[in-house]
């Protein structure tokens, strides 16, 4: 299957190769002073339209959401809550994300959270044979399908950036 960096496999890696889902690790030097995907995308030589970005937010009822857009994009939260089918959505506060999900900003990935949240996946995902997401750690992107991720995340397509 796929290599693995040496502090071992992420929840994310585990789900992929549990399903039998083949991908690809790629792994770049940590910034802490620059956690972006731009700057992700940027180290590992990889096109900006081709590595999305994991964003968790949050509607007015108090449950979450999970979109996955092209790192360089903005979300569009109008668009996000008409695809969740919710008044609004704000973005999750950084401070919650590990215990909402159990990731750490920047190595957030739609794969493997504590809990399943509606994904909704930016529909430019599937102009590619592969995409880069997190793997769940910082340093660490899986590169998949992005059909199979859709299919691995119980994801909707939809256009989700302005």
């Amino acid at each position: 299957m796929a290599r693995h960096g040496v502090a071992g496999k992420t929840n994310a890696m585990r789900m992929l190769d549990d399903a039998g889902v083949t991908y690809r690790v790629a792994t770049y030097e940590v910034d802490e002073g620059d956690l972006s995907g731009v700057h992700a995308a940027q180290l590992l030589g990889q096109p900006m339209d081709q590595v999305f970005k994991t964003l968790v937010l949050v509607g007015r009822d108090g449950d979450h959401v999970v979109c996955c857009i092209p790192v360089a994009e903005e979300l569009d939260l109008k668009k996000a809550a008409v695809a969740a089918r919710d008044k609004s959505l704000a973005m999750l506060p950084v401070r919650q994300l590990a215990a909402v999900t159990g990731y750490l900003r920047g190595g957030c990935s739609p794969l493997g959270m504590k809990r399943a949240f509606p994904t909704f996946i930016d529909e430019t995902s599937v102009l590619f044979d592969e995409i880069a997401v997190s793997a769940g750690r910082r340093g660490e992107q899986v590169i998949v399908n992005p059909e199979e991720l859709v299919a691995m995340t119980s994801a909707q397509l939809v256009d989700l950036v302005r």
